[in-house]
């Protein structure tokens, strides 16, 4: 594929349904709707998911009233939970780590907390 196709082949992904919904919806509308516990994670260098999403995410369930929510960025870890350099998305399938297991753990963790 060559600069022209490319560039294309994005610009058309802009006129679908789908894009404009998902530039026009807002998760806070739905995250102050949240009444059960939230674990919510972000690696430091994830590119696809800003980590500043997760005082966000915190605020919008606390202002609903919920207190039952945990947030957690891990340092050196891109958007799959892998250990990273970049964090760039081409680095992915460079990574033999499928997920850290520390972030299994915090998981782990956090899921039996709960539920006690």
């Amino acid at each position: 594929m060559d600069k022209e196709e490319f560039i294309v082949m994005h610009i058309s992904q802009f006129r679908k349904p789908w894009i404009k919904y998902f530039f026009r919806y807002d998760p806070v509308i739905s995250l102050k709707r949240v009444k059960c516990p939230v674990l919510a994670l972000n690696g430091a260098k994830d590119v696809q998911v800003a980590p500043e999403n997760l005082v966000v995410i915190e605020k919008a369930i606390r202002q609903a009233g919920n207190d039952k929510v945990t947030i957690k960025e891990f340092s050196n870890m891109n958007h799959l939970f892998q250990t990273c350099k970049t964090g760039a998305m081409d680095e992915y399938a460079t990574i033999e780590q499928t997920i850290g297991p520390f972030v299994l753990g915090e998981i782990s963790s956090w899921v039996i907390k709960p539920t006690k």
